[in-house]
């Protein structure tokens, strides 16, 4: 952590407002995204075909900039799960260069995705104890202080591991909120347990049901008058407060709360009197969270590794899937049916089924195999209904909805044999001109008649984009065309000299010239070459007593 000011502005003037921040050797690299666009493979898209939920394989980067444009703001709820940096995934570099690598990953992506967060969303990320510390930090920086919302302990496994000098049983959830005074008004509590169920009874056979009591005293430091008295039950048994304490009811409403059979005194009536609270008139229906998560109620990665295993009939090719109780009760919290989900990391695809399950609205983007392998097959069976989850019922899950399954266009632009930028061939009309628009600030949306406007950025300013040499004809025809207030800009590969400037409302360019510099083509990830190892070490194998149950 570096104080990046001067305390003293060198002796000049008043002293510069100082700020904590972390550094590391490439924080300050700018990368210049390309954005992309996305093309449907119609024959992995599955279900509902108007469905709204998208499943994109692709580099998660690209992708995040790829929906920055329609997305941005709102997004409720992201949960990620990124590498956790345990020294496998960065095997050929030193401790020093590793950290840097990590957070400079960590970076652009929640700088992107908090872009896309509502202003009352919140996200979710992660990670266990080889970078949480830096995490909090980084987020600190990124979110804003003032938005951290918790650190949740989730009880990751229940065996204990006899290695080095403790066994390693949790990770933590680190959430933060675009807005948290905004994010605290939307969020939702935890439904009533099983175990607070089981405290409301009926000993007296209550006509209004099940109840529980509490106590009828209350703390005397700000008490009145009236709440200092001697209770005399309907059997003669008299009951004073202990010293510092008072009742929490007045003589008179406690003498009304008896005769109405709301205290509870006992089954002889002796008792002190305690209050009695009914369950049908609890307006409390759920529960605040808490920071401490344990398997028993959210799951274990070894649960959900066994699930899924048993889902995809084989071995899925890693060990620390995310448990479906355990993002369930995220988006418990976080948002609600209809809201926006997004897990950019989506490895074996539990944020999306989850979300699914509990009626949001989902993007779930997977660089890797995965997305064809675990991912597409895991969704299919979600909306056929046949995966069985240990979640189906609490979500009353039925099957139905849908999903389109996207991948990431190649690059605009690309090198030819003479080492200069030209439009990759892979493009199409269509696919340029919705590139285009990306680039140049434009929504595209092409109009039933004016093939001119494929897109505009407002109601009166359009967007041309054309492979075709554009005459001063041609010009003047579409002029006519515009009303007075309507500007155009035209994008085409080449054009009449006396196009240029002819009409004060038309702007006429050159691609690629127009967009050379502006990002970074022909890069096709940003994964820092990321890997994840798969297979346990002797190690652990020897290390670990026994299965989770």
């Amino acid at each position: 952590m570096t104080d990046t000011t001067n305390k003293t502005n060198n002796g000049k003037g008043k002293p510069k407002k100082q700020r904590l921040e972390l550094t590391w050797i490439g924080k300050d690299e700018e990368l210049k995204l390309e954005p992309r666009i996305l093309i449907e493979d119609p024959e992995k898209s599955y279900g509902d075909k108007n469905s709204e939920n998208m499943l994109i394989h692709g580099d998660n980067l690209l992708a995040l900039k790829a929906l920055e444009q329609d997305y941005a703001g709102k997004v409720k709820c992201i949960y990620i799960d990124p590498p956790y940096n345990t020294g496998s995934a960065f095997e050929h570099y030193d401790d020093n260069l590793e950290h840097s690598i990590w957070l400079s990953l960590l970076k652009p992506r929640l700088e992107l995705l908090k872009k896309l967060l509502s202003t009352n969303g919140s996200i979710w990320v992660s990670i266990d104890d080889n970078e949480a510390a830096y995490l909090r930090v980084l987020m600190d920086e990124i979110f804003g202080r003032n938005e951290f919302i918790a650190t949740i302990i989730w009880e990751k496994r229940t065996t204990r591991e006899n290695r080095r000098s403790f066994s390693f049983k949790h990770d933590y959830l680190i959430a933060f909120a675009k807005n948290k005074k905004a994010f605290e008004s939307s969020m939702n509590g935890l439904p009533l347990t099983k175990e607070i169920l089981a405290r409301y009874k009926n000993p007296d056979n209550d006509s209004r049901g099940p109840w529980q009591s509490i106590s009828a005293l209350a703390q005397a430091g700000h008490a009145t008058n009236s709440q200092f008295y001697t209770l005399v039950t309907p059997n003669g048994k008299a009951f004073d407060p202990p010293p510092g304490n008072c009742w929490r009811l007045t003589e008179k409403r406690m003498k009304e709360e008896i005769a109405d059979n709301r205290v509870w005194l006992g089954k002889a009536g002796e008792n002190v009197p305690r209050l009695k609270r009914y369950l049908n008139e609890n307006t409390d229906d759920s529960l605040t969270p808490e920071t401490i998560w344990y398997a028993n109620d959210v799951g274990t990665n070894d649960s959900a590794k066994k699930f899924l295993n048993k889902l995809l009939k084989g071995d899925i090719g890693f060990d620390t899937p995310k448990p479906e109780g355990l993002i369930q009760r995220i988006l418990q919290i976080a948002s609600s049916p209809n809201d926006l989900v997004l897990d950019s990391f989506l490895g074996s695809g539990t944020t999306s089924a989850v979300a699914h399950k509990m009626n949001r609205k989902w993007i779930g983007i997977e660089h890797g195999e995965h997305a064809n392998t675990l991912c597409l097959p895991r969704l299919k069976s979600v909306i056929e209904n046949s995966d069985e989850s240990e979640i189906n019922h609490a979500a009353s899950w039925q099957g139905g909805g849908g999903f389109r399954f996207y991948n990431l266009a190649p690059s605009l632009l690309r090198k030819d044999k003479y080492d200069n930028w030209v439009i990759d061939e892979k493009y199409n009309a269509n696919m340029l001109a919705a590139a285009m628009c990306k680039h140049e600030g434009f929504r595209f949306s092409p109009h039933e008649e004016l093939y001119w406007k494929q897109g505009g950025s407002t109601e009166t300013d359009y967007i041309f984009v054309t492979t075709a040499f554009v005459t001063v004809e041609q010009l003047d025809k579409i002029h006519e065309e515009m009303s007075g207030e309507e500007s155009l800009l035209i994008c085409a590969k080449s054009f009449a000299p006396e196009c240029e400037d002819r009409h004060p409302n038309i702007t006429i360019k050159k691609i690629p010239q127009m967009i050379l510099g502006k990002c970074e083509y022909g890069q096709e990830n940003y994964d820092l070459n990321i890997i994840e190892s798969t297979e346990e070490t002797a190690e652990d194998q020897e290390l670990t007593n026994e299965d989770d149950e």
